[in-house]
């Protein structure tokens, strides 16, 4: 089994390939950056991708951007995204369409080797490895009020963007200005985890929610 490795530390690049390397894997590539990932996957066509969810330029999210790619143009590869620690936005977007040959495990479990291969072996043979601390953190999202995180006011806009209002509408409602209900709204998505897509509208997403809280 062939493996494209994604890891921006040298130290635990190379660790991770030695791993690999002794779990029975090919790895055909180990890269630093998220670009060369993508460079590397065209190139190889791995049956695995291992990719850490911070990598450069940001740090921020060029990881798991990398990986969503890969699952969009490469259906039947399987992805296992690290992480340091339990990102809840990433690990939904990453689980948001098809399950299969995915993984999001967080960088302490490669230690446990055993348990580490095994999961490899588990997304690679079709199935999903999540991070037991990821499925806790998602279990406790789904069961909690999404708008609990909201402030008074936010929720006051969010009531009024449900009921049809305009940003105008709201403002004369409450009596603020343009830039205040603008970052009432921008709040409101951030707290809501709707984050800027080319297919879905955020206002009427956080309307949704509201409804069905």
């Amino acid at each position: 089994m062939r493996v494209v490795l994604a890891e921006d530390s040298l130290l635990i690049r190379t660790g991770l390939t030695t791993l690999l390397t002794g779990g029975g894997y090919e790895v055909a590539a180990a890269v630093g950056d998220a670009e060369a990932l993508l460079r590397a996957v065209a190139e190889h066509e791995p049956d695995l991708v291992v990719v850490d969810v911070r990598m450069p330029p940001t740090h921020t999210d060029e990881g798991i951007q990398a990986a969503l790619v890969v699952r969009r143009q490469y259906p039947g590869m399987a992805v296992v995204v690290l992480s340091q620690y339990v990102e809840e936005r990433y690990a939904t977007d990453l689980l948001s369409g098809d399950t299969s040959r995915v993984g999001y495990l967080l960088k302490d479990r490669v230690a446990q080797v055993p348990e580490f291969l095994a999961a490899l072996r588990r997304v690679l043979d079709g199935g999903t490895a999540l991070d037991p601390e990821v499925v806790a953190q998602l279990m406790v999202r789904r069961r909690r009020d999404p708008l609990e995180r909201l402030t008074p006011r936010e929720r006051d806009v969010l009531r009024l963007m449900a009921e049809g209002r305009s940003n105008s509408g709201i403002v004369t409602a409450l009596r603020v200005s343009h830039s205040a209900v603008e970052k009432y709204v921008s709040s409101i998505f951030t707290k809501l985890d709707l984050t800027p897509t080319d297919v879905d509208h955020r206002r009427v997403l956080a309307v949704l929610t509201y409804l069905n809280s």
